[in-house]
């Protein structure tokens, strides 16, 4: 029998559960530091009560209705709270070791700094609860609903969270090491800088996370949906990622080192920057994903899938070592080397010019980055494959006057690979003159077009800035370059004033200029140096 109403020296009050009823029947809320351990009040109606550093361990309040109930620094050690309503509780440093609060709903509950070690939470709902710093290790949270919920910091680690819902849950630098997230839904979850060391999350829905930054190393992530989330910078060391779905993910600078990417879905990924070291790629789905600016020493890769939708309809196989020309360290470029500063109203001019030919050159997939100098300005284009180098350069140099002059340049260049194929069939593949050729076919095509629309390219054209000479020089996948074009009087200001207009450029016919050609064998060693995929 529970004794009746005494205060203790500590000034703790213990009280049977009819005074206490009657009390709060009465109007009475505030129980603050009262003693009902063991008492059992299953089912009680105490909504917004004030049981703020109570002792309420081994309590049953199970199915009680304590919405927007005070347990601000209370102990409810092995507590019975199963289908409870907490809803909006304040549980700020409460205790709950060990508690039962399988189906409890603690949605909108303030549980800051709160101790959850091993507390049952199966199919409890916690969507919106605030648990900055809260204790769950080794908690069961298995089906249980955290949605929008606030983990920041939150110990996590070793609990179980098979089928739980963390759908935009803020898990910011939380412990979440050796912790069970099988099948779990975490799409659009923030786990920046998480510890997730060992953690399982084979199957989960990763969809749209944050992970940058985060500690993911030796974690299963076997068939986890990873498309586009962010996994920049973070450390996936030994992990298991067999047939998971990274497509559209950011892993730049991510570490992969040792990490099992076979047969993973990597379309369109951005991971320049990203360390395959030890890693294995067999069967990985690589359709639209750079192959440059990787650490791939000691990568383990038998063949690659580079069909659109992965499904096996284009295949790359490799021997021993294809596998390292393949992938490459090193993006092929093209720069255009403009002999004069670049100024505000030609910067504008070319933005303007280049946005337009973008939106009818799909092989322009990105404005190139400039480098500004007191005398001269380097536009540089990066490109995905070296086959794309030649096309390219003959549409981008087309808001300058040397234009035409390098155009001229590529389609000469190119006619003298397709002769020493013809000749003595050079190359190491076949298919690379063709497919150089249908590009180049198909740049013309466009460059006309481009032309046609006037407009921007017609006022770049008209600027000094751009009469100015240039040069133009690729740079191939294997660090080879090759200048396409280089305008006889670039660097060569004043010289002949005679032929210079005011802007101290040559404003003649650039039809009179001499065209100085590479060699044929600096043209074929630049395109034996491509790092071709068959189509």
């Amino acid at each position: 029998m529970i004794p009746a109403i005494k205060v203790g020296i500590q000034g703790v009050t213990s009280m049977t559960v009819e005074e206490l009823l009657e009390q709060y029947a009465a109007g009475v809320l505030n129980f603050s530091g009262v003693d009902l351990s063991e008492a059992n009040l299953s089912g009680a109606k105490l909504s917004g009560v004030n049981f703020s550093n109570a002792n309420l361990s081994i309590v049953n309040l199970s199915g009680a209705n304590l919405s927007e109930a005070n347990f601000s620094n209370a102990k409810l050690n092995v507590a019975r709270l199963s289908g409870a309503n907490l809803a909006s509780a304040i549980m700020n440093n409460a205790s709950l070791n060990v508690a039962n609060l399988i189906r409890a709903d603690l949605s909108r509950a303030q549980l800051r700094g709160a101790t959850l070690i091993r507390a049952e939470l199966i199919r409890a709902d916690l969507s919106r609860a605030d648990l900055l710093e809260a204790d769950l290790t080794s908690a069961d949270l298995r089906e249980a609903t955290l949605r929008q919920a606030n983990l920041r910091q939150a110990n996590l680690s070793e609990a179980l969270l098979r089928g739980a819902f963390l759908t935009g849950a803020n898990l910011e630098m939380a412990n979440l090491n050796a912790t069970d997230l099988y099948r779990s839904d975490l799409s659009g979850a923030n786990l920046r800088d998480a510890e997730l060391r060992q953690a399982n999350l084979s199957r989960a829905n990763l969809s749209g996370a944050d992970l940058s930054g985060a500690n993911l190393r030796w974690a299963e992530l076997s068939g986890a949906n990873l498309r586009w989330a962010d996994l920049s910078g973070a450390k996936l060391s030994g992990a298991n990622l067999i047939g998971a779905d990274l497509s559209n993910a950011n892993l730049t600078n991510t570490s992969l080192i040792h990490a099992n990417l076979t047969q993973a879905k990597l379309i369109r990924a951005e991971w320049i920057g990203a360390d395959l070291t030890g890693a294995t790629l067999t069967g990985a789905k690589l359709y639209a994903t750079s192959r440059f600016g990787l650490k791939t020493e000691s990568m383990i890769c038998e063949w690659v899938d580079l069909s659109p939708t992965g499904d096996r309809s284009i295949i790359q196989k490799f021997d021993s070592e294809d596998s390292r020309d393949f992938f490459n360290e090193t993006p092929p470029t093209i720069r255009i080397i403009v002999d004069a500063a670049l100024e505000h109203e030609a910067n504008f001019a070319i933005a303007g010019a280049y946005y337009q030919i973008a939106h009818e050159y799909r092989g322009l997939k990105q404005p190139p980055s400039i480098e500004i100098g007191r005398r001269r300005t380097v536009f540089t284009f990066h490109l995905d494959t070296d086959e794309g180098l030649f096309p390219t350069a003959y549409i981008v140099i087309l808001p300058f006057l040397d234009a035409a002059s390098t155009q001229k340049n590529i389609s000469s260049m190119l006619e003298m690979i397709n002769s020493e194929v013809v000749a003595n069939q050079d190359l190491k593949s076949p298919h690379l003159v063709k497919q150089l050729n249908i590009l180049l076919e198909q740049a013309m095509s466009h460059a006309t077009t481009i032309k046609q629309m006037k407009k921007n390219i017609e006022v770049a054209a008209k600027l000094n800035f751009c009469k100015a000479p240039t040069k133009i020089v690729l740079t191939n996948s294997s660090a080879h370059t090759l200048i396409v074009y280089d305008h006889p009087n670039f660097g060569k200001r004043f010289i002949n004033r005679s032929a210079l207009n005011a802007s101290g450029h040559d404003d003649t016919s650039h039809e009179s200029t001499k065209y100085i050609l590479p060699s044929l064998n600096m043209v074929m060693d630049f395109v034996k140096g491509f790092h071709y995929i068959s189509h």
